[in-house]
Order: structure tokens, then C-alpha cells, then sequence
């Protein structure tokens, strides 16, 4: 079994933990000891026997961090909270959205961060008070940001999604715009074949004409010739029939 050996930081040799708007003890030295190839650890700190220690860890975990090569774990503070602190947390919040120029509004990871520290901060407040309050806010917390988690997976899903059907679309660009010139060649050349086909009906209906015109004439001249002829030997017959009278 595994145990953890803890202890305090020296008051000469305070570091600095990295910042949060979490209300933190002093962090402690974290160091193991292996004895005979097996880890064994001797724990100063006594393990919290309190509900709301339990409650407390649960919530918010100790958090741990490396200073010069030195490892250090650092508890929530177990510290009630006053009117006075609440209005502190709140100018501290103002204070710190200043400095780390977080955005007013829109998607912003920074502002998001530091509301997060604050809700933690306020749940702690809260489970100080009342444990079970303190647990109901935790759900609600995890509820959050399972919610928020989602809503960035389905959005750089659809991102992704874009992305692709853009690349998708402009590597067959080229094949359409190779397409679109093949057809407009292919239209041109249709377009004056059509024009030739035209010409040449043209030419055929106004040779057509022509002949129509010409053989009307010919057969109009024709009858005409005939019918002189045929009144011509209308009357040489009727002269030969009088002379054949006696």
C-alpha cells in the first residue's frame, strides 16, 4: 500500500503556487520513500476523518505542481467564508478579468477559466456551510461542463465537417472548370454546325423556289401550246368536214 509523506512548507520557504481564484492552504512538500524495491510512506498529515473533509476533497481535489524540480500538493482551505471574503472573491474576479484581458463577450477560454476558479471557490463556500448543498452544486457543476463539452465536440465536429466538404469542393473546382470548357467547346462547335445546316436550307429552299417557279412556267407554257393546238386542228377538222360535204 502506497502511503504519501507530507510537510509544510518552512515560512522562510514559501512558494509561490500558481494563481486561482480558489481560497488554497500553504502548499506542502510532496516526497516518497522505497524501501527494499517496495514504496513505503510515512504520512504527518493525518488523513481527513471529518465529513467535510471527505466532502471537500471530493470537490475539489488536491491539486499538485512543480516548483525548481520540487513537487508540491496544496489543499483546499478549509476556511468558512464571510461577507467580507465574498466581496473580496468578487473584486478579485474584476481585478484578475482586467489583467489576463479577458473578452467581455463571445467565446473567450480565458474569462471561462476564471468564472470556473469562481463557481469552484462558491462551492467550497457553500459546502463549509452545508455539505450536501455543496454536493448538489458539484452535480450541477459536472452537469455544466459535460454540457460545454459537447457543444465544443459537436462544434469542431462540424468544423471539421466544413473543412473537408471546402477541400472537397475545390479539388473538384479544377475538374468542373476542365468540364465547363470541354462543353462550351463542344457548344461552339454545335453552334456552327447549326449555323452551316442552316445556310445550306437556305440555299435548298430558295434553289427549291426557283425550280418550283421554273417548272410552273414550263408546264403553263406547255399548256398553253397544247391548247393553241388543239383548237388549230379543232379547226382543220371542221374545214375538211365542209369540203367532204357534196
Amino acid at each position: 500500500m502506497k502511503q504519501q509523506n507530507y510537510r509544510t512548507q518552512e515560512p522562510e520557504a514559501i512558494v509561490k503556487a500558481p494563481a486561482t481564484l480558489v481560497e488554497m492552504d500553504l502548499p506542502l512538500v510532496f516526497s516518497s520513500s522505497k524501501k527494499g524495491g517496495k514504496s513505503s510512506v510515512s504520512e504527518t498529515k493525518s488523513d481527513p476523518s471529518t465529513a467535510i473533509d471527505d466532502v471537500l476533497n471530493s470537490i475539489l481535489p488536491p491539486r499538485e505542481f512543480v516548483v525548481d524540480d520540487v513537487k508540491y500538493i496544496q489543499y483546499v482551505s478549509k476556511k468558512k467564508s464571510t461577507r467580507s471574503g465574498v466581496n473580496l472573491l468578487q473584486e478579485s474576479l474584476d481585478a484578475t478579468l482586467l489583467t489576463r484581458q479577458a473578452r467581455r463577450s463571445g467565446i473567450c477560454p480565458v474569462r471561462e477559466d476564471l468564472y470556473s476558479q469562481t463557481f469552484d471557490e462558491l462551492i467550497r463556500q457553500v459546502a463549509l456551510n452545508c455539505p450536501e448543498r455543496g454536493l448538489l452544486l458539484l452535480r450541477m457543476r459536472d452537469e455544466i461542463r459535460m454540457t460545454i463539452d459537447a457543444y465544443k465536440t459537436l462544434y469542431e465536429s462540424s468544423v471539421t465537417f466544413g473543412v473537408r466538404k471546402q477541400l472537397q469542393a475545390e479539388q473538384g473546382m479544377e475538374d468542373l472548370e476542365i468540364q465547363v470548357k470541354e462543353l462550351s467547346e463542344k457548344k461552339a462547335n454545335l453552334d456552327k454546325q447549326t449555323r452551316d445546316l442552316l445556310s445550306k436550307v437556305d440555299v435548298m429552299e430558295k434553289r427549291n423556289t426557283e425550280q418550283r417557279l421554273y417548272t410552273q412556267k414550263k408546264r403553263k407554257e406547255e399548256i398553253a401550246f397544247m391548247e393553241y393546238q388543239g383548237e388549230h386542228f379543232t379547226s382543220f377538222l371542221k374545214t375538211i368536214q365542209a369540203a367532204a360535204k357534196p
